[in-house]
């Protein structure tokens, strides 16, 4: 448990900062293609971890081999930390003058929540972002259900596949395809979204990544594993970063960090709603299937809400703004 904690404090310093920091320094028609980037390194990591650990744990064991990786990497992204981050928090402060100075010279002004103090407070933002503002509404629900996938594929896929036959570094590249197509696809589906708008992204990449999801269990053999777990990567490719980036492009950069850390507590709460809603669909179900087929109805139902609730928020794109 104290490991699970230590886990969950590393993402809220580490991996949400670092795509606060990214939104600081970047131009607003840039948001898909920076939050892209920023998922493409994480997510292509969390692919060559999958398959790394795959024949560590074969070659040293499951315990040794998970040590001696983690070790190594803690000890390289802390180096790199050290040496390599800077301060980004006066870009955003300079964004705030630049709105205050020209507002009507902003060619990509978001069209901010009505009734939002200057500086609000946490519960304030809590709230806009839950239920006050139907549009973040519908991004946080859609982050959190599309953690449904992620649950599945990291407890339920290995589990499915080893009852299939499956060796252990088959299942890492197997699991891996639908990481690398996701970390992959991102260099194009987030500078996409500066393009073509972020909505229907992020709608079909939810639908897109369901069916992904629903095809695995009815097949056999490698080949349509992984062919599913590809479709599954690129639904999620379409939606993973350009949900951020539609967060980004409606906050204000006076709360943009709050809103988008409201904004990861919801999704990543979908990791432990989605636990629980797998184990009782799997034991009710009375079969591991049952879980895959929870997973894709609910990220069915939840792009629904995100496209009936949602807008396009790309300030360029949407003549409201």
């Amino acid at each position: 448990m104290l490991a699970t904690i230590l886990l969950g404090i590393n993402q809220g310093l580490t991996w949400s900062m670092t795509q606060t920091a990214k939104l600081d320094i970047t131009r607003a028609d840039q948001r898909g293609l920076v939050i892209g980037l920023n998922e493409f390194a994480g997510y292509v990591g969390v692919a060559i971890a999958g398959v790394v650990t795959g024949y560590a744990a074969s070659l040293l064991g499951p315990r040794e081999g998970l040590l001696w990786f983690g070790v190594a990497v803690i000890g390289l992204a802390t180096l790199l930390a050290w040496l390599g981050v800077k301060e980004t928090l006066p870009w955003a402060h300079a964004e705030v003058k630049s709105h205050a100075a020209a507002p009507s010279a902003q060619a990509f002004q978001p069209r901010y929540p009505m009734g939002v103090s200057a500086r609000p407070s946490t519960r304030e933002i809590f709230v806009l972002m839950s239920w006050r503002d139907r549009r973040m509404a519908a991004l946080c629900q859609a982050g959190m259900v599309e953690k449904f996938v992620d649950a599945l594929v990291w407890a339920f896929w290995p589990l499915y596949l080893h009852q299939q036959g499956v060796s252990l570094p088959g299942i890492g590249w197997i699991v891996g395809v639908y990481g690398f197509t996701w970390g992959g696809a991102q260099l194009v589906t987030g500078r996409l979204s500066d393009r073509v708008g972020r909505h229907h992204l992020n709608a079909w990449g939810m639908w897109l990544c369901g069916a992904g999801v629903a095809l695995l269990p009815l097949g056999h053999g490698s080949a349509w594993w992984s062919a599913s777990a590809a479709i599954a990567g690129l639904g999620m490719a379409m939606l993973y970063p350009n949900l951020s980036a539609a967060v980004a492009d409606i906050a204000h950069p006076n709360w943009r960090a709050s809103a988008i850390g409201i904004y990861r507590f919801w999704r990543d709460l979908g990791y432990g709603i989605g636990a629980l809603g797998l184990g009782a669909a799997a034991a009710l179900g009375g079969r591991i299937e049952s879980a895959f087929w929870f997973v894709a109805v609910a990220m069915l139902l939840s792009g629904a809400v995100l496209y009936h609730w949602g807008e396009e928020t790309h300030p360029r794109l949407n003549p409201a703004h």
